[in-house]
């Protein structure tokens, strides 16, 4: 498989994460070792993304130490991707996701890699919700992704 590394999201991540979708969110922990952890994203244009953090969560000290980040987003068909980049706390929470303490922060994208395979698909990350919470959750999901994307710009 090619690298096939760019400076900015493309067109078909863009159109995957503009309603949101979830993600891996992988940070450096003081032992220099990668961390993981599930996070809400969205794009907001071809060089920023905005994702979810816990607040007092591992992934959260790690970013206020460091501003690094890097997302793993695996949708449907060929969509996978690892994006890269410098990142800053938005908001101290995201009132959707009350009552649960959620940050939002924002990506400045430092580098896009494609790691699809051709002629290999992939099934998108997905979260599955108990089914006595599964409407509940997926109204408060719906709103934390048009909460992520206030005041967000024309992307083309």
């Amino acid at each position: 498989m090619k690298d096939k590394i760019t400076a900015t999201l493309p067109d078909k991540l863009i159109d995957y994460l503009l309603p949101g979708a979830p993600a891996l969110m992988l940070t450096t922990g003081t032992d220099g070792y990668a961390s993981s952890a599930y996070a809400w994203v969205v794009a907001i244009d071809a060089t920023r993304l905005r994702f979810a953090v816990d607040l007092g969560s591992s992934a959260m000290e790690n970013l206020q130490r460091s501003g690094q980040v890097s997302i793993q987003i695996i949708g449907p068909g060929d969509v996978s991707f690892l994006v890269k980049g410098e990142a800053r706390l938005i908001k101290d929470r995201i009132e959707a996701a009350a009552p649960a303490p959620i940050m939002l922060w924002e990506m400045d994208v430092v580098a896009v890699k494609d790691q699809s395979w051709a002629g290999v698909t992939t099934t998108a990350l997905a979260y599955e919700w108990p089914a006595a919470q599964r409407e509940t959750m997926l109204r408060m999901e719906q709103a934390v992704y048009d909460e992520m994307r206030a005041e967000m710009r024309d992307l083309r």
